[in-house]
């Protein structure tokens, strides 16, 4: 599975989804960690992932507020948990806007690209920077209409300005190559 292969490669080798579940704790409106896994430490470790080679690197776009450990049961429920994210983050100029365009995107076709990851995106007008918010899924995983018909655990969704294509490509371009190439994957595992 890639989720595990990605957890193992950033060094959190041996722990399970359910270790994960544990040690995240739902306190009213604060979530914390109890234990060892700790999302700013998870979020240096994906850095070093994506570490930069060439002239943009993803690990430029990561932000430790950004790094949601979901417990919902649809996509729907994984977009809004995403976008409330980015929302509280203040990188939303319009929340509701871009809730549509991320759900207007996923109309064309599912960005759920096989492998266990979803890629939801959109770009609007407004923005000057990009952004990600990185959704960790359970074991149970999500019903995403994916490519290869596996079930969602790790969800990059990225958002920004509707002006710069070029930018916008590589990110896609290179987050899904880190993540779905073949030799790679193997390296990770």
């Amino acid at each position: 599975m890639l989720f595990r292969s990605v957890l193992d490669r950033i060094g959190y080798t041996g722990i399970t989804m359910t270790a994960v579940q544990e040690s995240w704790q739902y306190n009213g409106r604060k979530r914390r960690f109890k234990g060892f896994f700790d999302p700013k430490d998870l979020l240096r470790r994906l850095r070093q992932f994506f570490k930069k080679d060439g002239p943009m690197s993803i690990a430029e776009y990561l932000d430790d507020r950004l790094v949601v450990f979901l417990n919902v049961q649809t996509q729907a429920g994984a977009i809004e948990a995403l976008i409330e994210a980015l929302d509280q983050a203040h990188k939303l100029k319009e929340k509701a806007a871009f809730h549509k365009a991320i759900l207007d995107r996923e109309k064309i076709v599912s960005t759920g690209i096989g492998l266990s990851l979803a890629i939801p995106h959109a770009k609007l007008p407004g923005y000057e920077e990009f952004f990600i918010a990185i959704g960790i899924q359970g074991a149970r995983g999500i019903d995403w209409n994916s490519l290869d018909g596996t079930q969602v655990h790790l969800i990059f969704m990225i958002g920004g300005p509707d002006n710069r294509q070029t930018e916008y490509l590589n990110i896609l371009s290179k987050l899904t190559t880190a993540l779905k190439d073949e030799q790679r994957r193997k390296a990770i595992m």
